[in-house]
């Protein structure tokens, strides 16, 4: 898929709405723009694994109760693993 867009006088460029719901992009979320030979490519951020529980505990944080115990070592080297 391909789609030309504009970018504006403050240099923000309109992400598509077809590309926003294909890809999950929500107000909020991160992009790299990584530069290549061909030119510069849009890619969403994968999303660490703290911030996910976060953002879920906040979502739910009235209807959930969480124990106050600490994963944030074991999630850091699996997520490590992972990013190799």
């Amino acid at each position: 898929m391909e789609i030309e867009t504009k970018v504006g006088p403050k240099g923000q460029v309109l992400i598509p709405k077809s590309f926003r719901e294909w890809y999950h992009l929500l107000p909020g979320d991160f992009v790299l723009l990584k530069e290549t030979e061909k030119g510069i490519i849009i890619q969403k951020r994968m999303e660490h694994p703290l911030e996910v529980l976060e953002t879920l505990a906040k979502k739910h944080a009235k209807t959930i109760k969480i124990q106050n115990i600490n994963f944030e070592e074991e999630i850091e080297e699996r997520w490590n693993k992972i990013k190799k």
